[in-house]
């Protein structure tokens, strides 16, 4: 008997080849013929069920690759092997798929379009450190200019103020502010 196994969706999982006895004896040529029809038949498991088992078997047992076993425990048996079946050829189906999914993604990571993506994100990079440095570079030319201009609108306040103690004299209320910017000033400036 030929037992071909379908999983849920219907996908063959593997093919068991049965062949039962009604002998008084067990003879080991038995074996041989089974793994023949393995063969022709492409099948994954054989399975001798007999009313007479070999010394060695009580119940079930392996012989040279075939399962062997009394009709006591046939059914449990092609549970168990069914079970197997369907678990590697879903292991299988696994390992086929990530293999698959590998390869794509090797040949994406090997291919132009992902190059051209991350010279693009680089480029991207590139041009925004640029302007970043571009802008710091406009900001300070415009600090520094404000900077002297501040400078010389303090210095030119000082003056003033110190024209005007000159000519008013002691009169003249005092401004602490003024007098400690114009200190800063002339620190700044160099002066003594």
């Amino acid at each position: 008997m030929i037992h071909r196994l379908h999983n849920k969706n219907g996908h063959c999982c593997g093919t068991l080849v049965w062949e039962s006895k009604r002998t008084k004896g067990w003879s080991d040529s038995w074996l041989q013929k089974l793994k023949d029809d393995l063969r022709i038949v492409k099948g994954d498991i054989a399975v001798i069920v007999s009313e007479a088992l070999p010394k060695d078997i009580d119940n079930f047992g392996q012989m040279k690759g075939i399962w062997v076993t009394g009709r006591s425990c046939a059914l449990s048996l092609a549970a168990a092997l069914r079970c197997l079946l369907i678990e590697v050829s879903t292991t299988r189906a696994a390992a086929i798929c990530k293999n698959e999914k590998m390869e794509v993604l090797y040949g994406y990571l090997s291919g132009s379009e992902f190059k051209q993506r991350v010279e693009a994100i680089v480029e991207s990079f590139i041009e925004m450190q640029d302007d970043l440095q571009e802008e710091r570079r406009v900001a300070e030319r415009r600090w520094s200019k404000r900077e002297k201009q501040i400078q010389r609108v303090i210095t030119n306040t000082s003056g003033m103020y110190g024209d005007l103690q000159g000519l008013i004299g002691s009169s003249l209320h005092s401004i602490p502010a003024l007098e400690h910017t114009s200190k800063v000033a002339i620190g700044q400036r160099g002066d003594p």
